[in-house]
């Protein structure tokens, strides 16, 4: 079994410095270069994602806020009426992914970009940024799941458990390390996005069977099914629909080759 260690928190003025919160933004950081890098590798303009990672980073945290308020934990809406703007207090990453989804159809409709166009980028990134957030949700262990004997449990102080986190974290790195392996397929070209949704809709579909059910603090469920577990029905129905779709040709998004002679000059 794997030990239960709790790492400390650290008071920095007004600020709690966590090791989810650190993971995080870590996770944040490397998905947000991850994203520009393989712009560039594809010959797109990569300045459109960095515009994009502010309003992608502001409606994931709200949105990640308001799914877990409305629909994972609504009974803490009775502690304040201003429960719903305190976005740092319970995140699903869910909600999340929703308001990115929400921020992203919004700003490349605003910027008249074609977002599938970028879709592979978003692919290699949001998969390794994502399993890292998730080492932030092992670290502080805020997803417990059944009792049980498996070796990979975590000897929590109430009996051996599941890890969601943990198992997610795995679940997405091994998800990246299959998209970078096919990343230069040609038959995965605007496909990768896709495939990313539909193996780790399959996966958390699965896993979230696994949660507790017997603490004071658990998750919610709707006819049998925890809220994450709907999401990842509509996952699936994407994931299958990109499959497969035929591809449409790329548009102007990419940068032109640079002239001979010609000196760039950076800006």
């Amino acid at each position: 079994m794997i030990p239960y260690w709790h790492a400390p928190s650290f008071k920095l003025g007004p600020l709690e410095l966590n090791p989810f919160n650190v993971f995080v933004a870590a996770g944040i950081l490397l998905g947000a270069r991850l994203l520009t890098k393989q712009a560039e590798r594809e010959r797109l303009d990569p300045n459109p994602l960095a515009d994009y990672a502010m309003w992608g980073v502001a409606a994931g945290m709200l949105f990640g806020h308001w799914v877990h308020l409305f629909f994972y934990h609504p009974e803490e809406l009775s502690k304040s009426p201003f429960q719903i703007f305190k976005f740092w207090d319970g995140l699903s990453s869910f909600g999340g992914l929703l308001g990115g989804i929400i921020a992203a159809v919004v700003f490349f409709r605003i910027r008249k970009l074609r977002f599938n166009d970028y879709a592979d980028s978003f692919a290699l990134g949001v998969a390794p940024a994502w399993a890292v957030a998730r080492l932030g949700c092992f670290a502080v262990h805020d997803h417990p799941g059944r009792l049980t004997d498996f070796f990979l449990a975590v000897q929590f102080p109430n009996g051996n458990r599941h890890d969601l986190g943990f198992y997610d974290a795995i679940v997405l790195f091994s998800i990246t390390g299959l998209l970078y392996a096919l990343r230069d397929s040609p038959k995965m070209k605007g496909r990768l996005l896709p495939l990313l949704a539909l193996l780790y809709a399959v996966s958390r579909f699965f896993l979230d069977f696994l949660r507790a059910t017997d603490l004071s603090y658990v998750d919610a469920r709707y006819f049998g099914l925890t809220p994450a577990q709907y999401g990842c029905l509509m996952l699936v129905a994407y994931g299958l629909w990109g499959l497969l779709r035929k591809q449409a040709p790329s548009t102007s998004a990419q940068k032109p080759p640079p002239s001979q002679g010609r000196v760039e000059t950076a800006r």
